[in-house]
């Protein structure tokens, strides 16, 4: 089985396909990206799908690379016969999904060999395959796959075979169309257009954004494509990873399905688009944000589906041993009827940020604000399960605290600074207060000289990092000093830094977990603020040095196993790379407090 870092990413705006490092597409759902599986070898081995195209007999490529700033990928292999090159991309979507696959010959000949075992369903189902016409065509209940190329085909073992020999000069395409079994078969695309237009595509969406300089400009315009690549087109909504189930730990039962969109997500993905020069994106993003969480907001939930769906039942699909047996596979997400407190305060920054990008507001949108700000009025003080989703006794989370500081200041903030938006301003600066004194008396450790995970605690979190973000206190704030020595201190291992100590304990499930990269760039954000610019940049570094050769992150780091783990690739984890590495070197890092003044809040101005 492939390491996590050894895939790359394909996707077209409505899914994604990886692709690992010997040839093989071993994760794709279709239409979307929370549809079935039809190649799930990624959680299940190569019998639950895959499609293999490489010189018969090879392993590993010997270089890959995307095509400039694309989603075009270049995977070669060199033997003592010759070189050969597989060109994979997936066009932004048509009428129908596509992969499109290009064996182009370097030097010499090469055998080819491509093994196509669809199984749809995660696995489950295996389709009647025949051919038709100038097509392999498989088919089982909803789903249609045909397979179009040149090259010979025969079926063997429920798998579709294709060996041929490829000379320099040679390029032998092969495509693959997913559509609904009942619809006439979709139009064929041209493969060279195809690439043509894909390589356009991408190439022009890069110049759309700022003229990113400084020596991270690769990385983040990388991320920023990734994050691009994990949007849904049609409703502007952003998955937090492009797979599900891939553990916290190789082995351990922490497998959770990441294909949806996460509220808290909303304003660090806002924060990165707007930095990188992405309005457009920004405020699908935010008109997403909006449609989601229109109703009772008594029923915020944490986290949607692609288009805002609410109900997402867990469920596990025991057929499927796991990535490298790591039990159970999940799809749906039981978090999602959690309560957490800090997302109204994540959803109310994320608009305040919007607006004071220059994204036009609507009279809807802060009636809808106004709404969930006076609901979070009557339930600020309540217990709740947390942002790291505690499958446990509710607290009080200082995070969640915090957060709700969060939302009364910005939506005073709002009618202080806007004439055409009106709430009570003078109450909600009070409440805003209220819960500043409130947080400080309880959630901060006098002995210590360091915030808690929880009032009475003494347990210690990344979260508490964000702090000076926010702009609850400044980042030069002794207070926030003690938290940035005591989490360097108690909660970092390898020079990384963890979620919380107890995370083995608090969900009831065995084992552990590797470190939240996400977590690590919240202390670069954190020493940075404080002024620490040289501790700042040999994080980051590190940080960077983190990411496949392709420039992705997953979810996490396994740093005694030297090992990316968890879902792929990682919004949350792409989003504080951009955010941090514009916040230290160009200039245009946006905290989510960075235009927006704060009066009359002790120890909150702005500096």
């Amino acid at each position: 089985m492939a390491r996590i870092e050894d895939y790359a990413l394909l996707g077209d705006l409505q899914t994604a396909a990886l692709v690992s490092t010997e040839g093989s597409v071993d994760w794709l759902c279709l239409p979307r990206f929370d549809s079935p599986a039809c190649f799930a070898a990624l959680l299940g081995g190569p019998d639950a799908g895959h499609w293999t195209l490489a010189p018969a007999g090879a392993g590993a490529c010997t270089r890959r690379r995307y095509v400039d700033e694309t989603l075009v990928l270049e995977t070669e292999w060199e033997t003592s016969e010759g070189a050969v090159r597989v060109i994979d991309f997936m066009p932004p979507r048509g009428h129908a999904p596509d992969i499109v696959r290009i064996v182009e010959g370097i030097s010499g000949s090469m055998q080819m060999r491509g093994e196509l075992k669809l199984r749809f369903d995660y696995g489950k189902v295996r389709p009647w395959v025949h051919h038709e016409q100038d097509q392999v065509v498989a088919i089982a209940g909803p789903d249609a796959v045909r397979l179009r190329t040149p090259a010979p085909t025969r079926g063997h073992e429920w798998s579709t075979l294709s060996e041929f020999t490829v000379h320099a000069g040679d390029r032998v395409p092969f495509v693959l169309t997913w559509s609904p079994s009942h619809e006439r078969r979709p139009r064929p695309v041209d493969p060279e257009q195809a690439l043509r237009d894909t390589l356009t595509y991408w190439q022009e969406w890069c110049e759309r954004g700022h003229d990113v300089d400084g020596p991270y400009r690769d990385a983040v315009k990388r991320s920023l494509l990734t994050l691009k690549a994990l949007t849904y087109q049609p409703t502007g909504g952003i998955v937090a990873a492009a797979t599900t189930s891939l553990p916290e730990q190789i082995g351990g039962p922490r497998n959770w399905d990441y294909r949806y969109c996460w509220l808290r997500d909303a304003t660090y993905t806002l924060q990165a688009l707007i930095a990188g020069g992405y309005l457009e994106e920004a405020k699908a993003w935010r008109e997403w944000l909006l449609r989601a969480v229109a109703g009772d907001p008594a029923e915020l939930q944490i986290m949607y589906g692609l288009d805002g769906r609410r109900r997402l039942p867990e469920s596990e699909l025991d057929w499927l041993a796991g990535y490298e047996g790591s039990s159970p596979v999940r799809i749906g997400n039981a978090a999602s009827d959690q309560l957490q407190l800090d997302v109204w305060g994540e959803t109310l920054d994320g608009l305040a940020l919007a607006r004071e990008s220059g994204l036009a507001s609507t009279e809807d949108g802060w009636d809808l604000q106004v709404v969930l700000m006076e609901h979070l009025e009557g339930a600020w003080d309540q217990t709740d399960n947390g942002l790291w989703e505690v499958r446990g006794p509710r607290r009080h989370f200082t995070h969640s605290k915090v957060m709700a500081w969060v939302a009364a200041d910005r939506m005073a903030d709002a009618v202080r600074r806007h004439r055409d938006l009106h709430g009570p301003a003078d109450r909600w600066e009070a409440l805003r207060d209220t819960i500043h004194a409130d947080v400080l008396a309880h959630g901060f450790d006098e002995d210590r000289q360091t915030f808690v995970q929880s009032y009475g605690a003494t347990a210690l979190d990344a979260s508490l990092l964000i702090i000076p973000r926010v702009g609850f206190l400044p980042g030069d704030d002794p207070r926030v000093i003690g938290t940035i020595e005591a989490i360097g201190r108690e909660l970092t291992q390898d020079g990384l830094v963890m979620r919380y100590q107890n995370a083995q304990s608090d969900d009831g499930l065995p084992g552990g977990e590797g470190m939240f990269l996400a977590c690590s760039f919240w202390m670069v954000d954190a020493l940075h603020l404080a002024g620490r610019q040289d501790e700042a940049i040999r994080l980051l570094e590190r940080l960077l040095d983190l990411r496949n050769d392709l420039g992705l992150l997953s979810e996490e780091w396994d740093p005694v196993a030297r090992r990316q783990l968890g879902n792929t690739p990682q919004a949350f984890s792409h989003f504080a790379l951009v955010t941090s590495a514009l916040q230290l070197h160009a200039g245009r890092g946006h905290r989510s407090h960075e235009s927006i003044r704060h009066p009359g809040v002790p120890g909150a101005d702005r500096r």
